[in-house]
């Protein structure tokens, strides 16, 4: 194994264990934890539309308001924290004279929500239940198509934007997501609807990682930071779950809630 798969190895099981370890525990550890990785993305987003630094603080800013509302100690979630995300996001966009810039705060805002929202459903293991579900199916996905695409092969999926994903990728990613799905419905009590949706989810989460691919190339940047050794950016890591997270949050509630 070279030194560089190695510490992508290293830091993505040590990313892992943190996020397990906020999931597992919820509440304000877990709003902290996607608070601050809200925060970096914002100006993540900001270096990969080309605002100014001072641009880029002023979003940072402003996208940190609605993220605050989401606190346990707060509103929580709320319609309280869309209302501020929309003023965020005219803020941003008037202050800025940049859509795009300001484009980075429902980007952010909405996922983020749509977790909070999964765990923080009663009993507390079923809010665990389902945000283990969104998530453990994106990192299957991610894990799914790259074994998949290495071995198979074949047709890229979009050679323009991001030249290594294959469409043999995606099947895998798919079929990794659904396994996932239906061992959480045979062993931990997930919904089958949910179970069976994963497949979605998991398109979902590879057209979140082409967006960001799109990005990128259009600002000419391998990656969107470098915070992460061996991953990039905290959107590197996170691209497929803003995509994916909103869809799981609105499949629980238009098929499972009465």
């Amino acid at each position: 194994m070279s030194s560089e798969l190695r510490t992508r190895a290293i830091v993505g099981i040590l990313l892992i264990l943190v996020a397990l370890a906020a999931l597992f525990f919820g509440g304000f550890l877990f709003w902290t934890l996607l608070s601050v990785a809200g925060v970096l993305m914002q100006g993540e987003w900001g270096d990969l539309t080309g605002a100014t630094p001072e641009n880029r603080k002023l979003a940072m800013f402003a996208v940190s308001v609605p993220l605050a509302i989401l606190c346990p100690a707060a509103a929580g979630v709320s319609w309280l924290a869309f209302g501020l995300m929309a003023a965020a996001f005219f803020f941003v966009a008037l202050t800025s004279r940049s859509v795009k810039l300001a484009l980075g705060v429902p980007y952010i805002v909405v996922p983020v929500t749509a977790l909070l929202f999964l765990r923080g459903q009663m009993p507390d293991h079923v809010g665990l239940l389902l945000t283990f579900w969104a998530l453990g199916l994106v990192w299957a996905t991610d894990i799914g198509a790259y074994f998949a695409g290495r071995s198979i092969g074949g047709p890229k999926l979009a050679p323009r934007v991001s030249p290594s994903k294959t469409w043999s990728g995606l099947g895998g990613g798919v079929l990794a997501a659904l396994l996932v799905g239906f061992l959480l419905y045979r062993f931990a009590g997930l919904p089958v609807q949910l179970a069976a949706a994963s497949g979605l989810l998991a398109v979902a989460a590879q057209l979140g990682d082409l967006f960001e691919s799109a990005m990128k190339r259009r600002a000419g940047v391998k990656d969107s930071g470098t915070l992460l050794p061996g991953h990039g950016g905290v959107m590197d890591r996170l691209d497929g779950v803003v995509a994916a997270a909103p869809l799981a949050a609105a499949c629980y509630m238009f098929l499972v809630l009465p």
